[in-house]
């Protein structure tokens, strides 16, 4: 009891001594409370139909800010991300391929099948993440995560003889992957190559069109927003998360003895 007393105590104390030091400015300004103008203009205009020269047909703010207003700056991080995969791969590139994993045949029955009722779950969740990412907080990088547990789960539980009896191959996951980041940059040119071809005015990263160009990507399908290219980005980028991290998954679950051969030399550049 003495003991409990003693910690709760000190707990108290020293939440009063921070709040203490955050109102006296002992930690620095404070946040300022009101929203700064460049906020209130993305809230304003994302979703505002009066200004169509200006908004990205999407209600999700930060899906639209994240690939429309700063549509250049996420895709250099997808590139970074991209590049980190790549080096992995090539580092790794002769046992990415290679049969060798935590378990081969798999664990139980029962686990097996809770496996399989889960996987399903996991692709459900990370699809609605990922397709529904210019309508609700999420997108594509975020369903790519969560769907990358899925390939993860079944490769620990199933084996990868699971992965090799339904063709689903490191090559066959190489190609997914740099064709979704094609096609990633693709959606960002798309218009411009557009205008080009019908001599209007076009942009890189344009979604709607502007006051000296008419080019748009579509706004609905039936009575849904598309958000325009948004869900293209999010699509191709879930695509390209998943299956770069299920790459990586196939090198990380090899035996510790593959690895360390694997890296035999590279300290001395060879």
């Amino acid at each position: 009891m003495l003991r409990d007393f003693v910690f709760m105590s000190l707990l108290v104390l020293i939440i009063l001594a921070l709040t203490y030091l955050t109102y006296s400015g002992g930690l620095g300004d404070l946040p300022p409370q009101d929203i700064r103008t460049i906020a209130k203009n993305y809230l304003n205009l994302t979703y505002n139909q009066e200004v169509s020269w200006l908004w990205t047909a999407s209600p999700e703010a930060v899906a639209a800010i994240v690939w429309d207003y700063r549509g250049l700056d996420t895709l250099f991080e997808t590139v970074v991300f991209y590049g980190a995969i790549l080096a992995a791969l090539t580092l790794f590139r002769s046992i990415a391929k290679a049969p060798e994993f935590v378990s081969s045949t798999g664990l139980s029955l029962i686990v097996k099948r809770v496996t399989a009722i889960v996987t399903l779950a996991i692709l459900t969740v990370a699809a609605s993440t990922a397709l529904h990412g210019h309508l609700t907080p999420g997108g594509g990088f975020q369903g790519g995560a969560i769907a990358s547990v899925a390939p993860l789960l079944l490769l620990v539980v199933f084996g990868k003889q699971f992965f090799i009896g339904r063709k689903i191959t490191y090559s066959k996951m190489l190609s997914v992957r740099n064709i979704s980041l094609t096609l990633l940059g693709f959606t960002s040119v798309a218009l411009l190559v557009l205008g080009f071809l019908i001599g209007v005015e076009g942009y890189i990263f344009q979604n709607q069109a502007k006051t000296v160009s008419n080019l748009s990507y579509p706004t609905h399908f039936l009575d849904v927003p598309l958000g325009g290219s948004l869900i293209f980005f999010n699509l191709f980028e879930f695509l390209a998360v998943a299956s770069g991290f299920t790459l990586v998954f196939t090198i990380l679950l090899s035996r510790d003895d593959t690895l360390r051969r694997e890296l035999e030399g590279e300290e001395r550049g060879y």
